[in-house]
């Protein structure tokens, strides 16, 4: 059974991991619409509402569907009181009960609370209330309830190693990518 619980943990971690890796890519792409949005407004004194924007939605994109790979690499704001001196035992416990009592709940009432709210825009294809502007609003309002599903099932591999690391069935610890070191 905990060999089972460990392939759907990791299935789960390369999920947010590929996810993660991929969206990145917005970052770039926003610096570089950033980018022209400048230089057309004062270089050239163009300026187009749809480019502008298009930094909002791939800002929201980046921030929505990548806050499972954050929480996968444990970079996400944790209040820290006792956690920093508690056990990797203790961690667990926490860890555990922080994901079944407020993460998963959490993400429960978003995916509930936004379906309505969701699918209202998609029946208007709703788009931009500004001239010029982007049409995908409805896209758009849709990472919602996508961002609640995949910081979720991330919740289910949290709570499986969690559960693994209780039970002495802990997995390996990854090597480090270098990409969840602490700033």
């Amino acid at each position: 059974m905990a060999e089972q619980l460990r392939q759907l943990a990791l299935l789960l971690d390369r999920l947010a991991e590929r996810t993660g890796r991929l969206l990145s890519w917005l970052t770039l792409a926003m610096v570089l619409v950033t980018f022209a949005v400048v230089v057309l407004r004062y270089g050239f004194d163009i300026g187009s509402i749809a480019l502008q924007e298009s930094v909002t939605y791939l800002h929201a994109l980046l921030f929505m569907l990548c806050a499972a790979y954050t929480l996968k690499h444990d970079a996400h704001v944790r209040v820290d009181i006792f956690y920093q001196r508690a056990t990797p035992l203790a961690r667990a416990w926490i860890d555990l009960l922080g994901t079944l009592l407020l993460l998963f709940p959490v993400c429960i009432f978003i995916i509930y609370s936004s379906l309505d709210y969701v699918s209202a825009s998609w029946r208007i294809h709703e788009g931009s209330r500004e001239a010029g502007g982007l049409d995908g609003v409805f896209l758009l309002k849709t990472a919602i309830p996508v961002m609640a599903t995949l910081m979720l099932l991330q919740g289910v591999s949290l709570a499986l190693h969690n559960l693994l690391q209780i039970t002495g069935h802990a997995l390996p610890a990854e090597p480090d990518s270098g990409m969840d070191r602490e700033i």
